[in-house]
């Protein structure tokens, strides 16, 4: 199962990457998605709309 969490690099299946803002029991999250403060946007997603995460954050 995949576990993302809270300011985590993921994958999106549209091929975008996003950092996990906010992660709320591993099904919806809040992310930013873009590539400086010029162009960020902040999204919702579920689990579903993550392929992968590419940097994981501490715990």
């Amino acid at each position: 199962m995949l576990r993302v969490k809270q300011y985590d690099t993921v994958l999106l299946k549209d091929g975008r990457e996003a950092a996990i803002v906010e992660a709320f029991e591993n099904k919806v999250f809040i992310a930013d998605v873009g590539s400086s403060p010029k162009d960020w946007e902040t999204i919702s997603l579920t689990i579903n709309d993550i392929e992968k995460v590419l940097h994981t954050s501490r715990d």
